[in-house]
């Protein structure tokens, strides 16, 4: 006979909370121009401010998550039209908020050296603790919901 699997309270609890961030569409966001980092619903571009975001928090920061990364160099060109080069990263295994910075350089440095740097105005990405495919629409909604883009003023 077989014997029963016992009640692994930590392994329930991680599960609720995945589900609970895949039910929201939570991404967390961070662009370099307006030096801004939040939670963002990555499906309607609007940021989570409602009173269960410490829970959300506590949910992308506590527990291992396999994230997809959207990166994007925003740039400008010389009529002021603005575009994006962009890469999707899916870094294999399982990782805390708090580790994806490395993994983000690595992959943020070979995108900036590829951009023209007079066109270049900043960095930014979008992290999803899923494996979410983002498309570049949805993408420019997120990055201006946050202001990531700085204004025609500031290009060179």
């Amino acid at each position: 006979m077989k014997r029963r699997k016992p009640y692994n309270h930590r392994a329930r609890l991680q599960a609720y909370l995945r589900a609970m961030l895949r039910t929201n569409h939570v991404a967390v966001v961070d662009a370099e121009v307006s030096e801004v980092q939040t939670l963002i619903n990555w499906q309607s571009a609007a940021l989570i401010t409602s009173n269960s975001r410490t829970a959300i928090v506590d949910a992308v920061c506590d527990i291992p998550h396999q994230w997809c990364i959207y990166l994007a160099a925003l740039c400008r060109d010389h009529t002021g039209k603005r575009y994006m080069k962009a890469v999707e990263v899916a870094p294999q295994g399982v990782y805390l908020a708090k580790d994806l910075e490395r993994v983000i350089e690595t992959y943020s440095v070979e995108l900036r050296d590829g951009c023209n740097p007079r066109h270049l105005q900043g960095m930014a990405w979008i992290a999803i603790p899923d494996s979410v495919s983002l498309e570049e629409s949805q993408a420019d909604r997120i990055f201006d919901a946050v202001g990531a883009w700085p204004t025609a003023s500031k290009s060179a």
